[in-house]
């Protein structure tokens, strides 16, 4: 743990420690918390997998493919599940490289429904993550990575990588068309502010969009710049994220996840030993799951997700 602020104290121990729940996964992503059944489920994104852990049964694969289920996989880079979070009556909603959409998934048969293929005429390379607002409203991010060549692929249909809204009614909205790899997306507490990291490692920033009832009221200011920190000793880059109940950020990054105010003041971080790739809150709301590389960690925290 590498502290830059005594705040930090009061969302993590000092002596808190990180624990390895399991290992062995080729990109492990994408954590989300199964309330009514107490287990947390994650995507490996090149293995087609969603992974199963909790306390009593430890891992298994809960869905495979969970993305590409077609005859040849080979155009992909990432065939599979990428972000997932909760929805209501026993489902998940998942940005889906290789059905490049989103998608809703039932946990009782695991029956996938596409919600949201394309923008217009043009589909989405691989959409990457989501969030959704109190309103149904699902937010977004769809950069190339799934897609084997990334933007040079045949098979990318949109010359942007965009950020977009997609609402109850179906209708998609674009954003932001100005990013060039946008990644993790979050919101605020109060929904008024929409968070985008940008994994570009020429330009490694996390944003913050300030939302109307429409969307995004004007272009995003930087809340953390990670320039300085990218390289061999730090690996990784802006990626995943959780927001805790006060609105502090636990943002992926250089050298694991991030703790930052609402602000953008960074508090410290949590070294992860590898490139972390996603966050999310589980459990009693106290433990922070991360998704790092090939393991999947748990970091007991004061805060409550």
């Amino acid at each position: 743990m590498i502290r830059h602020d005594p705040a930090l104290d009061r969302l993590i121990a000092p002596d808190a420690r990180l624990e390895t729940l399991a290992s062995g996964f080729t990109w492990s992503e994408g954590p989300v918390w199964i309330a009514d059944g107490g287990y947390l489920l994650f995507s490996d994104v090149p293995e087609n997998r969603i992974h199963r852990w909790s306390e009593k049964d430890g891992v298994s694969v809960f869905m495979e493919p969970s993305g590409y289920d077609g005859p040849d996989a080979s155009v992909f880079r990432e065939p599979g599940s990428n972000g997932l979070i909760a929805a209501p009556r026993g489902s998940i909603l998942m940005a889906d490289h290789g059905a490049r959409a989103i998608a809703r998934v039932d946990l009782a048969t695991r029956a996938k429904t596409l919600l949201a293929t394309r923008y217009g005429d043009a589909r989405f390379s691989s959409p990457n993550d989501l969030v959704q607002a109190s309103n149904g409203a699902i937010f977004f991010t769809d950069p190339p990575y799934g897609l084997k060549e990334m933007d040079r692929s045949p098979l990318k249909e949109t010359a942007y990588n965009g950020v977009y809204r997609l609402d109850p009614d179906g209708v998609v909205t674009l954003l932001d068309d100005s990013l060039s790899f946008p990644n993790g997306i979050g919101l605020s507490p109060d929904q008024r502010t929409l968070y985008v990291a940008v994994s570009d490692p020429e330009r490694p920033l996390l944003l913050a969009y300030d939302l109307t009832r429409t969307g995004p009221a004007m272009k995003p200011r930087v809340l953390m710049d990670f320039s300085d920190q990218v390289g061999p000793s730090n690996p990784g880059l802006p990626d995943g994220m959780a927001v805790d109940r006060a609105g502090h950020l636990f943002a992926t990054g250089p050298g694991g996840v991030h703790v930052l105010t609402p602000e953008g003041r960074s508090l410290g971080r949590i070294d992860t030993g590898g490139a972390a790739a996603n966050c999310t809150f589980g459990e009693d709301g106290r433990s922070l799951f991360i998704t790092a590389g090939d393991r999947l960690l748990r970091l007991r925290t004061l805060t409550l997700g």
